[in-house]
């Protein structure tokens, strides 16, 4: 008869059970952790969930890199000890592959031909890239979360002056979060989905890791990934198409999904002023537009009823009604792989 190894029975333990074994580990007791009990408290983590944590699950804990990697080392020898051909040690083999190989950064994709290549389209321009239909909501004028996002981008505009091409990363910064902000807390009092964002989120793809300049969550499950650019949109597209190709198999690791099942995200490349955006899913990109949706963040939106406001109120309307539709669609999407592919292909159908 078998017997239980450590990697069993730890598999079987609640968070407490979990925490208080950890605590009483001698080997784990030569790493500084941190506030890693903390962490693991307040994201509910059992012992199932313990053993397919990665490194860079442990780095958004808080700890080093030195820290993340001893911790990998030592779930790998917890794994060692039994579930062979199991959940930890495929992620045992997963950490020593992250080690070997090195991984792309997002940032050293400059060349959108060599990116859209993978996709069968031989061209170096976002123009080639096919079209689809984006599911959108209509921001009414007395949306409470709208007129909200009004006043911060008023007062941004009264302290900042005009957004120009050439204006300083922070600054552009400030609208492209009030937006997405605000298309967050949209989609949240509509659907009480609960909707999270990440900056400067880390992701590790197959091929391509690094860190995003927002993540947008629907509880564990990346839905939404923005790449915020000053200049040189077509860098931004193979950035972020590479960042999408990352998200969708980081959820296919945390869900478990099999080979056969299908996924999607939607991409956001924005200057702040020009807003694109994309929908991805394995094998295929999509744009929902030839040109970019045009906010223009203008002190002249300063005058009260001036056409400059109406102009910036519509403009900005319009792009949240994109955004909210684009995380609503992803957020409410059915588990049904089949229903979620007939889904993206109507949309892609539709152009």
């Amino acid at each position: 008869m078998a017997t239980d190894t450590k990697a069993d029975k730890l598999k079987e333990y609640e968070t407490e059970s979990l925490i208080e074994f950890l605590r009483g580990d001698s080997k784990i007791k030569h790493i500084e952790v941190g506030d890693l009990f903390t962490k693991l408290e307040e994201k509910k983590i059992t012992g199932d969930s313990f053993l397919k944590l990665s490194g860079w699950d442990f780095k958004e804990y808080g700890m080093s890199m030195r820290q993340a990697l001893e911790l990998e080392d030592y779930i790998k020898e917890l794994c060692d000890y039994g579930l062979k051909g199991g959940p930890a040690m495929r992620l045992a083999k997963e950490v020593q592959t992250l080690k070997e190989k090195p991984k792309r950064a997002f940032s050293s994709y400059l060349s959108l031909s060599e990116v859209l290549a993978k996709y069968g389209l031989d061209s170096d321009g976002i123009d080639s890239i096919p079209l689809f239909s984006p599911p959108t909501y209509e921001i009414q004028d007395d949306n409470k979360v709208f007129k909200r996002c009004m006043e911060e981008i008023l007062g941004r505009l009264r302290s900042y002056g005009t957004l120009q091409p050439d204006s300083l990363e922070a600054m552009r910064n400030e609208y492209v979060v009030a937006l997405l902000h605000a298309s967050i807390h949209i989609v949240m009092d509509i659907t009480n989905k609960e909707l999270s964002m990440k900056p400067q989120y880390g992701i590790v793809g197959e091929e391509s890791r690094g860190r995003v300049d927002y993540a947008i969550k629907e509880a564990e499950e990346l839905i939404c990934i923005t790449e915020d650019k000053q200049h040189k949109v077509p860098i931004g597209f193979a950035q972020n198409i590479k960042q999408l190709e990352s998200a969708c198999e980081t959820n296919k690791k945390k869900r478990k999904r099999g080979d056969n099942d299908f996924d999607y995200l939607y991409g956001i490349v924005t200057t702040g002023r020009d807003w694109h955006f994309l929908l991805y899913s394995p094998g295929k990109i999509s744009k929902a537009s030839d040109t970019a949706n045009l906010i223009e963040f203008s002190r002249k939106a300063l005058e009260p009823n001036s056409k400059s406001y109406q102009s910036l109120c519509d403009s900005v309307k319009e792009v949240l009604g994109i955004i909210v539709g684009l995380l609503m669609d992803r957020a409410c999407a059915e588990e049904e792989p089949e229903r979620k592919r007939v889904r993206i292909e109507g949309y892609r159908s539709k152009k």
